[in-house]
This record gives structure tokens, sequence and C-alpha cells, in this order.
């Protein structure tokens, strides 16, 4: 172990290869091959925020609410009883998932796991669940990449709060259309009915934890909380990497979020 943390931080200096976000040399020995700098640049979600959804609020009288609501969660649009994320959805943020979705940087799962158990909200009784469950892919997109990205980031995420992870405890019923840009009705269209919980589960009463890399408009993390509730779960909570902000991710490669109506 020591060894190989020689070698590597040799290697760094003689042969230093470029931080996989900015192009930058990386100086840091390190598994992430992403600069300090880019990781540093992440902008955490911090208050005041909607006591349901996570989402940053700006509105000074909103905020200084006893019990801070957006307008979605005024409305009771999801399914899910809690949500909060480490950051926003930044270029700097969608680069690194792009790198453990898609190009097989895994590793990145484990760094994302150690922030988000680094979250107050912890610290608070009603994030104390029983289990941590992934949000699964559907069994022909898994088959294709060779692992599910959330299951990445639940697995050392579980570890590290010492709470059993259920990956298949939901499962995905139907696949999601090959386009990558959905529109906000596309997004919850997709998912609606898409997610089920197998026969004799386990799940009742039981106060559950989903995990998943990002929150777009929150319909999938509703429709696996909706399974989830439909099979016995006394309370689904939801945490996520990135968080799309649309008020303050303009410019970023990713489809304008519209507000979505109520779901029933």
């Amino acid at each position: 172990m020591f060894l190989k943390a020689a070698l590597d931080a040799l290697s760094s200096v003689i042969f230093p290869a470029p931080c996989r976000v900015c192009d930058q040399p990386l100086t840091n020995a390190s598994r992430v091959p992403i600069c300090l700098a880019c990781l540093d640049s992440f902008e955490r979600i911090q208050k005041p925020m909607c006591e349901v959804c996570g989402h940053p609020l700006v509105s000074p009288v909103a905020a200084q609410t006893a019990h801070p609501l957006c307008r979605l969660c005024r409305n009771n649009t999801y399914g899910f009883d809690r949500a909060r994320s480490f950051a926003v959805y930044s270029d700097a943020l969608f680069e690194a998932i792009i790198l453990m979705k898609y190009e097989e940087v895994t590793r990145l799962g484990l760094w994302f796991a150690h922030r988000l158990a680094e979250l107050d909200d912890f610290s608070l009784p009603p994030w104390r669940p029983d289990l941590i469950v992934p949000v699964p892919l559907h069994p022909e997109r898994r088959r294709e990449r060779g692992y599910n990205q959330a299951e990445l980031i639940a697995g050392p995420l579980a570890r590290r709060l010492k709470i059993p992870l259920k990956p298949h405890l939901l499962i995905r019923t139907k696949s999601r259309p090959p386009q990558l840009l959905l529109s906000r009705s596309q997004r919850w269209e997709t998912v609606r009915g898409a997610y089920a919980t197998p026969k004799g589960c386990g799940v009742d009463k039981l106060r559950i934890l989903l995990v998943d890399d990002v929150l777009t408009t929150g319909a999938t993390l509703d429709a696996c909380a909706r399974a989830l509730k439909k099979a016995g779960a006394a309370q689904v909570l939801a945490l996520t990497v990135g968080r799309v902000v649309p008020e303050w991710s303009r410019g970023m490669a990713i489809p304008k979020i519209n507000l979505p109506a109520r779901i029933p």
C-alpha cells in the first residue's frame, strides 16, 4: 500500500497526467483523476433550502419561515419525504459524473459517497434510515454499462454509515428512451410506473434511503419512492450527488427544466 502510494506520487511528478475535467496537469497523487481546483469548485448546496426536497431558496421571505418549502413541495408534488444533494450540477460536476457514469472512472463513487456522508442532515433524527437502496438501471442498460453508477455511490456510503445496502429491493421495469436530453414532461412520463419491488421485498414500515447521481426534475426519485411506499415503506429519503438548479445552471449543456405539474 505504502509503496504503491509512493510510486503514484513519483509518477505524478515525472509524468503528470491531465485533469479529466480541465486538462491541467495533476499535481496531487490521487486515485481520482480530477485536480484539487476542480474538486473545490463544486458548489455545495447549503441552507436556506426547501425542508422537503432540498432545493436552494433565493426568496428571503421563504427562507425565514419555520418550515421553508419551495412551491412544488407546498403542492405535495413528490412521493419522497425528503431529499438532499451534495452540490449544484455545474459544468465541472457534470464532467465528473460523466467520468463515473460512462467512462468507467468508478472510484469516483467512493469520493462522492464520502461527500454525501458529510452532510449535516445525518445528525438529525429524520435522516436515520433502516436501509439504503440505489436507484436501479434497467437490466439492458446495466448490461451495456457493466455497472450501476448509483450503486457505486450507495455501496461505500452504506459501509461508512453502517446501514445495510439492499440493491435488489427495487427494479426498473421500463427502459429509458435512447436520447439523453428529455423535456420535463418526457422525464416524468418515462418513469411513470417504471419501478417496482419484488414480491416479499421486506420493506414494510421501514425507512428507506434512495441514492442516485443527479436530481434533475425529481421524477425518478418520485417514481422510486411511490413504488417503495406501495410495498409498505414508512418513509423514503433521497440523496444525490448533483442537483440541477435552473436559475444557477444557465449556459450548461443540459436541458432547461420547467417546474412539473403535481403528479397524482
